[in-house]
C-alpha cells in the first residue's frame, strides 16, 4: 500500500492517544490488583500498546484533500524540537512543594511496588507511640496505611520512564508527552482546518509558554490534553462514513468505540475531566436522534471509560476526593441531572422530531453575536466583577504573600483574579489569537445552527463548554505559572483552533476568482503571513522573555541519590523537623524505600523514647531535620550529623498581574542523624 501523505499524517496523529489509552487498560487493572511491576508490563502492556497501535490506524479514513508531504514533514519536526528542547529544559521536582513532585513520589511508590496504598510501617519504627504522625503533603494518613493524593494515570504512564530510566527517566517522560500532545492537536487542525494549516496550530501551540511549562514536569495535564483532544480525533475519524442503525459492525463502529473509550479514560488521569465529558453525552443523544450507528458503540465506550475513572477515584483515591468533595459532589450531581435531561431530551425529540432551527433567518445571526458578546463580558470583567473568596485562610496567604512581592495595592488575600481569566489566555497567546478565536468561534456556531459543517459540532460543543466553564471559574490558585495548568488542557488550544480556522477562511475569502495579476495572486498571501505572524510573534514573545530560560530544582535527583545511599539498609527514619516533613517524607518512603515518621515539636525525652523502641526492632533510627543544630540538640550530641542533601537551584515565580519572568531562588537541605542499635 502506497504511503499517502494525508494517510500518514492521519495515522501519526491518532497514535499517541490509542497507545495511553491501550497502556491505561492493562496497567490501572494491574495497580488494582495490584501486581504491578515491570514483567507484568512487558509480558501485558507492550503487546497491548502494540496491537492497538497497529490495528487501530489502519482503520482511520484517509483525509478528503490531497495533502502534500510538507506539512507532514513541518508537523514533524515542531513535535520533534519541542520534545528535544523540553527534554533538556526538564525539571528535578521531586520536593513536594505543589503537584509535580507529589505526582512523582506517587510514580517512585508504584514503580518500585506496584500496589496502593502505602504501609506505614508501624511496627518497624515505633509502634504506636502516640508522638509519632504519618501524613504528608499529597499523603493522606488513613488507619494504618497512607493514600497518595491525585488519581493514578499519570503515574502510571511515568512509571513507563522510572522503569527504563529511574527518577532521570521519569522526569523525561512528561516532555516526550507534551510533544505527543502538539502532535494531536496538529492531527485535530488538520482535519477540522487542513492539512495545510496544522503545522500553524502545531507551532502556536508548541511556543506557548504553559504548553513548554507543563511538559517539563510530571504534570497530568499532558496525558490529559492527549486523550481529550486525541478522543475528539477518533469521533471525527468515526463519523467520517454514515452508517445507519442496523449497518453490520464495521470500521466506524471500532473507531466509535475507542473514541468513547479514549474520553471516559481522560478521568483516569484527572477527575475534573468528568465536567469536559458532559457535552460528549449530549452529542451522543443527538447522534441516536440522527438514527447513526455509531451511537451505542460510542456510549458503551464512554461508559467503560467512565467505569474505570470512577473507580479509580472511589477505589484508589477516595481520601483525595473526600478533600474535594466541595466542587466534586456538585459535579457529580450536575453530571447526574446533564445524563437524565440528556435521556429525557432524547425521547422527546425522538417521538416528535428535532425542530428545524436554520429555518428561524435571525438565530444563527444572534448565536453568532451572543457569541462575540459572551467574549466582551468576559473583557470587561475585571471592571464590572471581580471576584474574591478562595475558601481557604492559606489561599489568602499566599496571594496576599505574592501581592506584598508585585507590589499590588491594596494587598487583599481573598482576590482570586478569576475575572483575569481570558486577559491570561491573552498573556500567552496573544491578544490577535483571542480576537480571531472569538471571530471564529461565532462563525463556527452560526454555521452550525445553519446545519452546516457538522464535522465542528462535538469539537464545537466540548471546546465552547471547557472555555466558558474554565474562564467564568478556573478553580485554582491565581498565581502564574501555576494557573497556567487550567487552560492548558483544552482552553489554550480551543483558542488556537478557532483563530486558525478563522485565518484560514480569510485567507480564502481574500483570493480573488480568476485572480492573475500579482496582487490577487498576492493578496491571500500577504493577509495569510500577516495573520500568522500576529498569532506566532506575541506567543513566542511571552515564552522568549518568560521563564523558559532555565531548568527548575537542578540538582536534586543527585541529592535524593545520596540521601538514600547515607541511609543504613536496616533504618528506620524519623523526621523531627516539622517545617520540612511533609515536603521530605514522601521523598524518604516512596524513593529510598525506609519506613517514615515524623514528630511534631519533639523534646529530647520524646526522641530518646522513639529512638529506643526503634533500636528494640533491632533497627537503626535515623533521625532528620533541616537544621543540624535541632539534631544535635535532639540528641545531646551522640550523633555526629550530616547533610547529604542540598540543593541550591532555580524555581518557578509567582504573578498575579503580568506573565511570569524571572525565578526565585529555592535551597533544600536535610541533615540526617545516624544511631545505630547496638548489637
Amino acid at each position: 500500500m502506497r504511503l499517502l501523505p494525508g494517510r500518514f499524517l492521519a495515522r501519526v496523529t491518532a497514535l499517541p492517544a490509542i497507545a495511553v489509552s491501550a497502556w491505561l487498560l492493562v496497567g490501572f487493572p494491574l495497580l488494582a490488583l495490584g501486581a504491578l511491576t515491570p514483567l507484568t508490563a512487558a509480558v501485558l502492556g507492550v503487546p497491548a500498546v502494540v496491537a492497538a497501535c497497529a490495528l487501530l490506524p489502519r482503520l482511520i479514513p484517509d483525509p478528503d484533500e490531497d495533502v502534500p508531504w510538507w506539512p507532514v514533514v513541518l508537523v514533524l519536526a515542531v513535535t520533534a524540537a519541542f520534545a528535544v528542547v523540553q527534554v533538556a529544559y526538564h525539571a528535578e521536582a521531586l520536593v513536594i512543594r505543589r503537584d509535580p513532585a507529589s505526582y512523582a513520589m506517587y510514580t517512585a511508590w508504584i514503580a518500585e511496588n506496584g500496589y496502593l496504598p502505602i504501609p506505614q510501617q508501624r511496627e518497624l519504627i515505633a509502634g504506636d507511640d502516640p508522638s509519632l504522625s504519618y501524613q504528608s503533603l499529597a499523603h493522606y494518613e488513613r488507619g494504618d496505611v497512607i493514600w497518595p493524593q491525585f488519581m493514578a494515570g499519570a503515574p502510571l504512564v511515568t512509571s513507563i520512564g522510572y522503569w527504563l530510566g529511574g527518577l532521570d527517566g521519569m522526569l523525561v517522560t512528561t516532555p516526550f508527552l507534551g510533544a505527543l500532545g502538539v502532535l494531536t492537536f496538529a492531527g485535530l487542525t488538520a482535519r477540522l482546518v487542513g492539512a495545510r494549516w496544522a503545522p500553524l496550530g502545531a507551532l502556536v501551540l508548541a511556543l506557548c509558554l504553559p504548553q513548554q511549562w507543563v511538559s517539563r514536569f510530571t504534570y497530568s495535564e499532558p496525558l490529559t490534553q492527549i486523550l481529550l483532544l486525541g478522543g475528539l480525533i477518533l469521533a471525527y475519524d468515526a463519523l467520517a462514513r454514515r452508517t445507519g442503525p442496523r449497518e453490520r459492525w464495521s470500521a466506524a463502529h471500532t473507531l466509535a468505540v475507542s473514541a468513547g473509550l479514549v474520553f471516559g479514560l481522560a478521568l483516569v488521569v484527572r477527575i475534573d475531566a468528568l465536567r469536559d465529558l458532559l457535552p460528549v453525552v449530549g452529542f451522543v443523544g443527538l447522534l441516536l436522534l440522527a438514527r447513526r450507528g455509531q451511537a451505542l458503540p460510542m456510549l458503551g465506550g464512554l461508559a467503560a471509560g467512565v467505569g474505570l475513572g470512577l473507580y479509580a477515584g472511589y477505589g484508589l483515591s477516595r481520601p483525595y476526593l473526600d478533600y474535594l468533595s466541595d466542587s466534586l459532589n456538585p459535579l457529580l450531581l450536575i453530571s447526574a441531572a446533564v445524563l437524565a435531561l440528556t435521556v429525557a431530551a432524547t425521547a422527546a425529540l425522538w417521538r416528535y422530531g428535532i425542530p428545524h432551527a436554520e429555518r428561524v433567518r435571525w438565530l444563527p445571526n444572534t448565536v453568532a453575536a451572543l457569541a462575540l458578546l459572551a467574549m466582551v463580558l468576559f473583557a470587561v470583567r475585571p471592571l464590572l466583577w471581580p471576584d474574591y473568596g478562595h475558601g481557604s485562610d492559606f489561599t489568602d496567604g499566599w496571594v496576599a504573600y505574592v501581592q506584598e512581592r508585585e507590589g499590588l495595592w491594596p494587598i487583599e488575600g481573598s482576590r482570586t483574579y478569576y475575572d483575569m481569566s481570558l486577559y491570561w489566555v491573552g498573556w500567552y497567546v496573544g491578544l490577535s489569537t483571542v480576537l480571531f478565536a472569538s471571530l471564529g468561534v461565532a462563525l463556527v456556531l452560526r454555521r452550525l445552527v445553519q446545519r452546516r459543517d457538522p464535522q465542528w459540532l462535538l469539537p464545537a460543543m466540548l471546546l465552547v463548554w471547557t472555555v466558558a466553564t474554565t474562564l467564568l471559574r478556573p478553580a485554582i490558585t491565581p498565581d502564574h505559572p501555576w494557573a497556567s495548568r487550567r487552560l492548558i488542557v483544552l482552553v489554550i488550544p480551543a483558542f488556537v483552533l478557532f483563530a486558525v480556522w478563522f485565518v484560514a477562511r480569510f485567507t480564502r475569502y481574500c483570493t480573488v476568482p480568476g485572480g492573475r495579476t500579482v496582487a490577487a495572486r498576492g493578496l491571500p498571501v500577504a493577509v495569510g503571513a500577516v495573520a500568522v505572524a500576529a498569532m506566532v510573534a506575541p506567543t513566542a514573545a511571552t515564552s522568549a522573555a518568560g521563564i523558559m530560560g532555565y531548568r527548575q530544582d537542578v540538582g536534586t535527583v543527585a541529592a535524593t541519590h545520596r540521601l538514600c545511599a547515607a541511609l543504613p539498609e536496616d533504618a528506620s527514619v524519623v523526621v523531627v523537623d516539622s517545617g520540612m516533613a511533609s515536603n521530605y517524607m514522601p521523598l524518604l518512603r516512596n524513593v529510598c524505600g525506609v519506613p517514615t515518621a515524623a514528630m511534631n515539636e519533639p523534646t529530647p525525652e520524646d526522641v530518646d523514647r522513639v529512638v529506643a523502641e526503634i533500636h528494640e526492632r533491632g533497627r537503626d533510627a535515623v533521625l532528620a531535620a533541616e537544621q543540624w543544630e535541632l539534631l544535635d540538640h535532639l540528641t545531646g550530641g551522640a550523633a555526629e550529623p550530616e547533610r547529604p542533601f542540598h540543593v541550591i537551584a532555580r524555581m518557578d515565580p509567582s504573578t498575579l498581574m503580568e506573565p511570569p519572568t524571572g525565578s526565585w531562588a529555592f535551597t533544600g537541605s536535610v541533615w540526617v542523624s545516624v544511631l545505630p542499635a547496638r548489637p
